[in-house]
């Protein structure tokens, strides 16, 4: 496969016109946008800014391959740009850039797109190569020459696989052994692995290197490669598998250091400087700070392996209610076997009962690896069966995380006749009993205060109504379906089985509430959320009409301090709206499928819409645009 079918005369333009970074983007992004490769220009420019924030993507010789994989793409596609007089790009030589390699790739990378685009990067460190391209006089001379030069590296390749005397020598076994990644997985994996193996060759020197791109790693190192090698060099910004490291000589830099300077890393490598390894929390081989991630990254990751069990289990739930309030009930008259079969798969015991668990789970991993994982699972399911809620699961967590990197450091000196079961026996028993116990002892504590809290709403009576319809708003939006909110739900249930139906109704406003202003947030606050968040925020408009408060947690938990709050705000005005306005509610549940038995139905949308609004506002004018938030934490990226 050839770089044309990538490149194309529609997505090559010959002269630039952008004076800054910024329109030089514009005016790539435009011509993807008129090649039809584009489903979202916007979206695809704020992917790519998120990247140079990342790492700038301007490299030496004049050229620049700014790139991004997201679902803002049609189809993967290059833009080919020029601008003759340059343009300051923050390259690694400090030379304007005057070449625009812009690739546009899918979430789903193929794996040949990664071979040219491979390719590519390796060409553009070639002066004379560049000096054509830019005397080229017409689109299709410079498809041309790119296909030319494709062609005679495939040629070289080809050579060098030849059989005979000189080929069925084996190579020496390489001195140095070095493994890149980048966050995108696009170019600069493929960047830093060429531009050693260029400078490793110069220096005569055997080496091999392992990428982790887009596509998963590729030429894995062997155990023979590893037990011979003089020093291992880790250029990467991604999770690296280091135990297979262990009792070697090993330093890690970011990729941007492989790609800037090669010699300078290997002359470091070989010159006695580099400590050995002896685990992952060996301080003679720390993470780079763009690598250590920190609870941000870690809840992220989390929230975005929970997403699919809060959409699709919320959508089931709507669509049970669709049949009746109680249809998924066998006790009532309305009862409906194919509402029960949606409920049974989307409630709480299929998807809604996993994903505080699953929360868990993916939290204690990302912070402890696998052996994590399992701790923190058991501590999220020990949270949803107690009333712990979403917090009591980012609790189970990170508690089981941190819990298994402390033990997992307290038996790297274990004897080697326990080495063998440390993983599958030691690792499951310890993790377990810690983050059980810690958890048992912080939940019993939770229960109390969440019958304390029914007891005290109980207490409160109905004399106040404005006031008793903001607090029950306010709190059905302090975690979410947690022990606060089902303690506010408890007593307008209590209040409907006593005759009186206000407070059921403020409580159903607040609840509707959050997940309908994180949903209206993704769609007037674009540049405030990322491609995921605001495919989330589409089902969310779902999930609260269905009054299915639980569809803004992947919101609060990725942002606790400004969503939490901004969501309780706009909560307690659709409640105390909702007592103003004198609205009923006879029905326990049902959101938007029970509305027109609200007395006032169209006062009751009017203060879940006020509400909506108001939170929404609030988290727009707090969360900061996601390119700035950029910079100043690690995002959470796709991986690569």
């Amino acid at each position: 496969m050839e770089v044309t079918s990538l490149l194309s005369t529609d997505t090559i333009c010959l002269r630039l016109h952008g004076h800054t970074k910024s329109e030089i983007l514009d005016e790539l992004i435009e011509v993807l946008t008129k090649a039809g490769k584009l489903t979202d220009p916007k979206a695809f420019k704020e992917a790519i800014l998120k990247r140079e924030a990342e790492f700038p993507t301007g490299l030496e010789k004049g050229i620049a391959i700014p790139h991004a994989r997201t679902d803002a793409v049609r189809s993967p596609a290059i833009a080919l740009g020029i601008a003759p007089n340059g343009v300051e790009y923050g390259s690694l030589d400090n030379q304007p850039s005057r070449i625009f390699f812009l690739i546009a790739e899918t979430e789903a990378v193929a794996e040949e797109h990664l071979e040219i685009l491979a390719a590519l990067t390796r060409h553009m460190q070639e002066s004379n190569y560049i000096q054509s391209l830019l005397q080229a006089g017409s689109a299709n001379e410079l498809i041309r020459l790119l296909a030319d030069e494709a062609q005679a590296g495939n040629a070289v390749e080809a050579g060098a696989d030849a059989t005979g005397p000189a080929a069925a020598a084996a190579p020496p076994m390489p001195r140095v052994l070095a493994v890149t990644g980048c966050p995108t997985g696009i170019a600069h994996t493929y960047m830093a692995a060429d531009a050693l193996k260029v400078c490793a060759e110069r220096m005569e020197l055997p080496i091999r290197v392992e990428t982790r791109g887009a596509i998963g790693e590729r030429d894995r190192l062997t155990e023979q490669e590893i037990a011979a090698a003089e020093v291992i060099v880790i250029a990467s910004d991604t999770r690296v598998d280091m135990n297979r490291f262990a009792g070697k000589k090993l330093i890690r830099v970011p990729v941007g250091d492989a790609i800037h300077d090669p010699k300078g890393l290997l002359e470091r490598a070989l010159s006695g400087e580099a400590a050995v390894y002896t685990g992952e929390g060996d301080a003679a081989a720390p993470r780079p700070a763009a690598t250590r991630p920190g609870i941000y990254q870690h809840l992220m990751n989390g929230v975005s392996n929970m997403l699919p069990f809060v959409v699709g289990g919320g959508i089931l739930i709507a669509l049970s209610l669709m049949f009746g309030v109680d249809a998924f009930d066998p006790d009532s008259p309305n009862y409906h076997p194919l509402a029960a079969a949606l409920m049974t798969l989307g409630g709480s015991e299929g998807a809604f009962g996993l994903m505080i668990p699953v929360l868990a789970a993916f939290i204690g991993m990302s912070i402890a690896d696998r052996p994590g994982f399992m701790p923190a699972m058991v501590g999220g399911w020990m949270a949803v069966h107690s009333g712990g809620g979403f917090i009591g699961g980012m609790i189970a967590g990170l508690l089981g995380g941190y819990l298994m990197l402390a033990v997992s450091h307290l038996c790297r000196n274990l004897p080697r006749s326990l080495q063998g079961v440390e993983t599958v026996l030691i690792y499951p028993v310890i993790g377990l009993l810690l983050t059980g116990g810690i958890m048992y002892l912080l939940l019993m504590p939770l229960a109390d205060i969440n019958s304390a809290l029914v007891n005290w709403l109980g207490s409160l009576g109905i004399g106040n109504l404005i006031l008793l319809g903001t607090l029950l708003g306010g709190l059905m939006a302090v975690d979410l379906g947690g022990p606060v909110n089902k303690a506010a739900y408890t007593f307008g249930i209590a209040a409907i089985a006593a005759g009186n139906h206000l407070p059921q109704a403020a409580v159903m406003a607040g609840g509707m509430v959050p997940p309908l202003a994180m949903g209206l947030a993704t769609l007037l606050f674009r540049s405030r959320f990322g491609a995921n968040e605001r495919r989330a925020g589409k089902s969310c408009f779902v999930l609260g009409a269905s009054f299915i408060t639980e569809g803004a947690i992947p919101f609060a938990a990725a942002d606790p301090l400004r969503v939490l709050p901004a969501c309780i705000v706009g909560s307690a005005l659709a409640g105390g709206l909702s007592m103003y306005f004198g609205c009923q509610l006879p029905a326990p549940h049902g959101g938007v499928f029970v509305i027109p038995l609200v007395q006032h139905p169209f006062l009751y949308l009017l203060a879940i819409a006020c509400g909506s609004l108001l939170s929404a506002l609030l988290v727009g004018s707090l969360k900061p645009p996601l390119a700035v938030e950029a910079r100043v934490k690690p995002p959470h990226s796709s991986g690569s």
